[in-house]
């Protein structure tokens, strides 16, 4: 069976799910302009002055059409 999950999706899913990492917000947003929100990871930079963030997972937004391998919707 192909899958669409790559490994930077599972350690995500691990960061999310293992309670190991204290760094972890949910962050309000937009996705392609629909309000939204994610799952982020939060890290200062080395200069200690600015923040990283990155989105490991985010809402499903209105337009979204969440389908299987076989294009039927979930």
């Amino acid at each position: 069976m192909s899958t669409n999950i790559t490994p930077a999706h599972q350690h995500a899913f691990e960061a999310l799910t293992g309670g190991a990492y204290d760094n972890l917000a949910l962050f309000s947003c937009f996705v392609n302009g629909e309000p939204a929100s994610a799952i982020v990871a939060i890290t200062p930079d080395e200069d200690g002055n600015t923040l990283t963030i990155q989105p490991l997972f985010v809402s499903v937004t209105p337009d979204m059409v969440l389908t299987d391998h076989d294009g039927l919707e979930a």
